[in-house]
């Protein structure tokens, strides 16, 4: 009987039973049924402990990260020693990661080369031959073309690692062993410093000098409880492989080691190199950690074409095996101090190098260290390895004492060993038992060789057993006694003092610990050379800088487009702010130093500045012409504002004066220091003094009446002493002037219409 595929369907459907519990799918090998966000939490957990304990933090009993560890015990294991050969990185690369580093090549070759680097490390652990980078910012050539083999430091670092002074661990294959950290004596931690970023931390360590460091431990050894003050006292502060100069204060510094946060400013250094003449030349010959010289040139160069600093016009890359960055002043007269100051502010050649002492401690628990805690950690460390060192010797010399033991019985007896030997089928049983001999001095025994049966031979074997003896009861007294390690200690520390010390190449301190004054911002005036000016803008608005002080009455003499004419004229220093008066109350700040020069018309001072439409101009004038002013419109309305409320930080302006609906602003004038009244005086010749302290002092606004007008407005304004009086030109060329001491009769209070003025007092109704 044929079944259609619906038959099919159908008779399957009736055979299954509704209520029956639908069939589950058969577990997948491996897979468990969890909530995600636990799911979730318990492997990121996992990775966050493995990036924390496993990659980012440095140890701080031996200041290594796994890798680094890693790359040296291999190195070790290919026998790359100081007096031996180099052999390729690739070599070194490949057996890391095929044994002990399961990562990728390319990182752990930029391990290898940071550890080459001596402008990265201040006690380099790989000597590498080849291409390993510079200070520029170059990278170095691949592993096939680059050679390395270990420096004396690294094998200090690694010194112990025969005599059972740390465990090891299989690798991660279970293949092979490697150690869980290095025994060695060098306080490689600090020395050469450290950097990382863990998940949820970090770590940020500077290098420090090794001897000061020692000379530390040394400190702690004889007093444990040494403070944080103490131990300031023989680590002045970082020392950086590049040098520079540390420029904290010595309680600033001291703070940081004594949290285990904080940082340090380091600044490159530099000296004046005279160039003839009167000209200088400032020579950069030591930049700060980890910047590099490439980008802080190119960074230099930026400030000069960009033009941030007058002063400094042109930077050169003289360096060769030595850094020599020339930098070269506007002029002779130019303050070196202050363009470096100003170059520290503006670019690499200060930075903050921050320190983070966050650092795995004993139990592998990451925490932040004190400088203090971070010596001592060490130190407990190096006390763990002289004790198990000094086991490990004694247990070796036991074997070799029970060896001895058992080759000078055989000598007192070697006629007989001879004969059990000769007739014995098996001589081992039947000698441990007639002489007492242990299995390993039977075994001994009978693996001598025949040379060594001499007299000579049995009284150098006397004497070795008893030197050994000698020596086994010295380190069991050592074990024996806290005071003996500490002596130990310290011995071993001097003769690690002698190799790194002050007075050796590699041990004497490059960066210098001096305090100064953070880089302080420097006024623009203070960068210009001071030279005397004269400004002229012309009715139509073109304005320009004359040099010198020229007469500014005959400046109808000089020579205007047709149909234009002088309109403001007068002297400045170039380190001036010239300040324009706008008709709609705003003011803008030109620099002096910036003006188009004196040849031809200048230029339209509209494209210096955002002027509104055809606003006129009111005044033109230097900051430095007083300190207050007077500013009234045509209303009659005006107030006292500070010089500096004037200036503007852009080319749109300032509002200032804000004048009532169909008003402008008309005047600016000067407040002489020794006025104590306001002369005003409008269209309609009514003139009225009244105190300067009915005048407010605002900073912006419409201000207050100054005088009442029943038609017209305000003419003038002007300030004066009025025990002196008030003076006017005569006008003519006579150049006389005429004075009103007595102004009483005009004296009233601000706001009221005033009088006729004295007689001869100018027609055009101006002061």
């Amino acid at each position: 009987m044929n079944l259609t595929a619906i038959d099919r369907q159908t008779m399957t459907t009736d055979l299954i039973d509704p209520d029956a519990p639908s069939p589950q799918p058969d577990p997948i090998p491996g897979q468990t049924d969890a909530p995600f966000d636990s799911a979730l939490s318990e492997r990121y957990l996992v990775y966050a402990m493995s990036t924390i304990t496993a990659r980012s933090l440095p140890d701080v009993r031996d200041g290594l990260k796994p890798v680094h560890r890693r790359l040296l015990w291999a190195m070790r294991l290919l026998k790359l020693d100081p007096a031996q050969g180099y052999k390729k990185c690739a070599r070194v690369v490949g057996d890391v990661i095929g044994k002990y580093h399961p990562h990728g090549d390319q990182s752990v070759y930029d391990a290898m080369v940071r550890l080459a680097q001596d402008f990265a490390l201040r006690y380099p652990l790989v000597d590498g031959q080849g291409n390993f980078g510079n200070i520029d910012g170059d990278n170095a050539a691949a592993y096939r073309y680059t050679e390395a083999r270990l420096t004396q430091v690294a094998v200090d670092l690694m010194d112990g690692l025969d005599e059972n002074a740390t465990d090891l661990k299989p690798t991660y294959n279970g293949e092979e062993e490697e150690p869980e950290l290095f025994p060695g004596l060098f306080p490689n931690l600090l020395a050469n410093g450290a950097s990382g970023i863990a998940v949820g931390m970090a770590t940020s360590i500077p290098p420090h000098n090794a001897a000061e460091l020692i000379e530390a431990a040394l400190l702690l050894i004889d007093d444990p409880r040494a403070d944080d003050a103490a131990i300031m006292t023989k680590v002045s502060g970082p020392d950086f492989p590049t040098g520079g100069l540390v420029v904290d204060s010595a309680s600033s510094i001291a703070e940081t080691y004594a949290t285990g946060r904080g940082g340090f400013r380091v600044r490159a250094r530099w000296h004046i190199e005279d160039q003839g003449r009167g000209t200088w030349n400032a020579i950069v010959t030591e930049i700060p950690y980890g910047i590099q010289k490439g980008k802080l040139i190119e960074a230099l160069a930026a400030i000069v074409n960009d033009k941030k600093l007058p002063i400094f016009v042109d930077v050169r890359d003289e360096s060769d095996s030595e850094i020599r960055i020339v930098i070269e002043p506007r002029s002779r007269t130019v303050d070196a101090d202050m363009l470096m100051e100003s170059l520290f502010r503006l670019s690499d050649l200060e930075v903050r190098v921050p320190l983070n002492l966050n650092v795995l401690d004993a139990r592998r628990t990451p925490r932040v260290m004190s400088l203090r805690e971070a010596l001592s950690a060490w130190l407990d460390h190096q006390f763990i390895v002289l004790q198990r060192k000094s086991q490990h010797r004694l247990d070796k010399i036991s074997d070799r004492v029970e060896l001895l033991d058992g080759y000078i019985i055989t000598f007192l007896n070697l006629d007989r060993v001879i004969e059990i030997i000769r007739t014995e089928d098996e001589p081992k049983p039947v000698m441990m038992v007639e002489f007492e001999l242990t299995d390993r001095q039977a075994e001994a025994v009978l693996n001598m060789r025949l040379r060594s049966l001499r007299r000579l031979e049995e009284m150098e074997l006397r004497k070795e057993r008893d030197k050994l003896l000698e020596e086994r009861a010295g380190l069991e007294a050592l074990l024996g006694s806290d005071a003996r390690q500490r002596t130990r200690m310290k011995k071993d520390l001097g003769k690690l003092l002698v190799r790194y010390g002050q007075d050796t190449a590699l041990g004497k301190r490059r960066t210098t610990v001096a305090e100064a004054a953070p880089a302080r911002e420097i006024p623009l005036e203070a960068m210009i050379d001071r030279e005397p000016i004269t400004v002229i803008l012309s009715q139509r608005g073109w304005i320009r800088a004359m040099k010198g002080h020229i007469d500014t009455v005959g400046t109808e003499a000089l020579k205007f487009k047709e149909g234009d004419g002088p309109a403001f004229a007068f002297h400045a220093q170039t380190t001036d702010k010239i300040l324009l008066a706008a008709e709609t109350g705003r003011f803008y700040t030109l620099a002096a130093d910036k003006l188009p020069g004196g040849r031809g018309f200048g230029e339209p001072v509209r494209l210096m500045i955002d002027l509104e439409g055809e606003a006129g101009i009111v005044d033109l004038f230097p900051a430095s012409r007083s300190e207050r002013h007077v500013v009234a419109a045509t209303d009659g309305r005006g107030f006292i504002v500070k010089t500096a409320d004037l200036v503007a930080e852009t080319r749109k302006g300032k509002t200032v004066v804000t004048p009532r609906l169909g008003a402008r602003l008309l005047r600016v004038k000067a407040v002489d220091p020794q006025a104590d009244y306001v002369g005003v005086i409008g269209d309609n010749r009514r003139l009225l003094v009244f105190p300067i302290a009915e005048l407010p002092e605002m900073a912006r606004g419409q201000g207050v009446q100054l005088q009442r007008y029943r038609d017209g407005g305000l003419a003038d304004v002007t300030t004066f002493a009025f025990a002196q009086g008030l003076s006017w030109a005569m006008g003519g060329d006579s150049g006389r002037t005429r004075s009103e001491s007595d102004m009483g009769p005009w004296r009233a209070a601000r706001g009221a219409a005033g009088r006729m003025p004295p007689n001869g007092f100018p027609r055009d109704n101006m002061f």
